[in-house]
């Protein structure tokens, strides 16, 4: 019978050390751990192996979560890090109707918003006085958006700050934009890449099985068309995150399926900087009020993703990243235990999750991050969007929102 570890037990597993835990361990998820702890690469392991990882409860669990630390510690070292960024929701107006989403509006709702090309400039240029060196950039899809208006926002930002390196558009933004326009999909991609799209969020993903997505959102794009956009843009030079949405309808099999998805995508292309678990935010949704997903993830779950992700994605994608928005701070720093490597970024006014019912706030500080991966044991660094500048930061230096927000930069 299996053993179930209580949440106390949970929350005190970084203290656990594998030689100790192997005996217990089942011996199918021992030899699977092993096998990846000695090689370093997740790509040694069957799927029926990942589905065990994926699957494992009590000690197997923990065994899973301390050998996830342990690899993380072995190819990405103690290094915490995050980027100094903006989130742009340019507008909440979208007719798609995810059942997951709390965020969107009709047009004539009340608290409907659409940020002209002038606002999202001058965010950005207040990105820059808080020292960001990215703006992250999603919205809405509303009906009658002008065919180029991605094009035309990557121009006005670059114009107002030519160097910040603008992360933006998720895979559903681009198939709109190529509907909207009328070009060939890897034209588009090259267009929006020569007027100053650096990266791409690899969101709008959630789970990549047409059967779940039909049920979280049967107006979304395909799986297919995901995976198109991905590999296109990766092929056009744009790189991406990747990511999955996890406790709402999806089982294990799903995790391992996408996960495998995205190492092949990688070792195609090499396009990926980091893969990032997306918790499900269920409070303010549809999906939930209607009955038809649990009320997001447990807290074995949590930690199971972020360890199973490191374990494999091990030899193809390095960085895992916590999504802080999603979590409490205990939470994430728990998930820094379990595989993650990156906090991700200071965001400054993050909507969609708060909107869902997320508590954890809009804004995280850099100084803050220092904080919390100083309490974790580990050492804070702050990188760029492709993580090719690294610098590890000792003392804060940063004025906080509101000081940088005073006359001279308002």
């Amino acid at each position: 019978m299996t053993r179930v570890l209580p949440d106390s037990e949970l929350e005190r597993f970084s203290a656990a050390d594998w030689s100790l835990l192997a005996p217990i361990i089942s011996p199918r998820v021992r030899t699977a751990l092993e096998l990846v702890l000695e090689s370093q690469d997740g790509g040694v392991l069957s799927s029926e192996q990942c589905l065990a990882l994926a699957n494992a409860e009590g000690d197997d669990l923990l065994g899973l979560l301390v050998a996830a630390d342990a690899l993380r510690r072995d190819l990405a070292g103690n290094l915490v890090t995050y980027v100094v960024n903006r989130n742009i929701n340019f507008t909440n107006v979208c007719f798609v109707g995810c059942k997951f989403c709390a965020f969107s509006r009709g047009p004539r709702e009340s608290d409907s918003y659409f940020h002209s090309l002038e606002t999202m400039a001058r965010k950005a240029v207040e990105a820059r006085a808080l020292g960001a060196t990215e703006v992250c950039i999603q919205g809405g899809l509303p009906h009658g958006l002008p065919p180029f208006y991605y094009r035309d926002i990557l121009r006005a930002i670059k114009t107002a700050v030519p160097g910040m390196h603008i992360h933006a558009f998720s895979p559903m933004e681009i198939v709109y934009g190529v509907e909207l326009t009328g070009m060939p999909l890897p034209d588009y991609l090259g267009m929006l890449r020569d007027n100053g799209l650096d990266t791409l969020p690899g969101t709008a993903a959630e789970i990549l099985d047409d059967d779940v997505r039909f049920v979280l959102s049967r107006n979304k794009l395909s799986t297919a068309q995901w995976k198109q956009v991905i590999r296109t843009a990766h092929q056009c030079g744009i790189r991406s995150t990747s990511t999955l949405m996890y406790g709402h309808v999806e089982t294990p099999a799903h995790w391992v399926n996408q996960l495998l998805l995205l190492r092949e995508i990688q070792q195609q292309t090499g396009g990926f900087t980091e893969f990032v678990p997306l918790g499900f935010v269920h409070h303010n949704t549809l999906l939930f009020h209607q009955g038809l997903s649990r009320p997001g993830p447990t807290l074995a779950e949590h930690l199971k993703i972020h360890a199973l992700s490191r374990i494999m994605l091990a030899g193809a994608i390095i960085n895992i990243q916590v999504s802080w928005v999603k979590l409490n701070r205990r939470l994430s720093q728990l998930c820094l235990h379990a595989g993650a490597n990156d906090y991700g970024g200071t965001l400054m006014e993050e909507n969609i999750s708060r909107e869902a019912g997320a508590t954890a706030g809009q804004y995280t500080s850099p100084e803050d991050f220092q904080s919390l991966i100083r309490e974790a044991g580990r050492i804070p660094a702050e990188r760029n969007t492709t993580y090719t500048r690294i610098n590890i930061r000792l003392q804060p230096e940063r004025l906080t929102f509101e000081e940088a927000l005073e006359p001279e930069f308002a």
